[in-house]
């Protein structure tokens, strides 16, 4: 065997290696039944369940033991354990919830890479629930902690996202809706309609909230 043969079989298997470590980094995702269940929790807890955040905030940080790389369940988690801020009376324990769960949001966003292009979890790449995720919560946290216009930001990224087309219909009526509301609070309510209206064509799961959505728009 000559020295060139064996310099290009060597080059093919570092090159099958790598294709390799590429594709376990772009399927790696936590056990569709386990992270199922933490999102159901996690759902009810962004519709106001006071005791679905502490089950989402739980559900998450487990998951998240087991994948720590995993930037899609490091913005869950984070999601979930600023949401507890509204579980407690006393300061300090708000502050540390919120700045916490900040943290691991920012954490998470730092993490992505163009590996994260690809479905994550449920289908959905995972760069766009990443910032799905952080917009639709800095956008909830109090205005001292200056967070708003990032989240604004990120929903803008997440609305104008190629690869918005490929994600599962139930994530982009959530995005649609989540650019409608904030349209409707910056008094456009032109670009609202024009994403309800979306919603409504496309069938989405969130169809009848648009269409109330629309009626109130229609009426004001």
């Amino acid at each position: 065997m000559n020295h060139r043969t064996t310099f290009s079989r060597r080059i093919r298997h570092i090159a099958l290696a790598a294709s390799l470590v590429c594709l376990s980094a772009t399927t790696m995702a936590a056990p569709e039944a386990q992270f199922q269940t933490a999102f159901k929790h996690f759902i009810q807890a962004s519709q106001g369940d006071s005791a679905a955040i502490e089950q989402a905030a739980d559900a998450f940080a487990g998951l998240l033991l087991s994948d720590p790389t995993n930037p899609v369940l490091m913005a869950y988690a984070g999601s979930a354990t600023s949401m507890k801020a509204s579980t407690t009376m006393l300061p300090w324990k708000k502050m540390a919830y919120a700045e916490d769960g900040l943290a691991k949001l920012d954490k998470a966003l730092a993490l992505l890479g163009p590996a994260h292009d690809a479905p994550v979890q449920h289908g959905t790449p995972g760069v766009l629930e990443v910032k799905f995720v952080a917009s639709n919560t800095f956008l909830a946290v109090p205005g001292f902690m200056n967070r708003g216009e990032r989240g604004a930001k990120l929903l803008g990224e997440v609305v104008q996202h190629p690869l918005l087309a490929t994600a599962p219909l139930p994530f982009r009526g959530s995005v649609w809706l989540s650019a409608a509301k904030e349209a409707s609070k910056a008094k456009n309510t032109a670009e609202a309609k024009r994403y309800l209206d979306l919603i409504v064509q496309q069938q989405a799961p969130q169809a009848a909230q648009a269409q109330a959505l629309l009626k109130t728009l229609s009426a004001s």
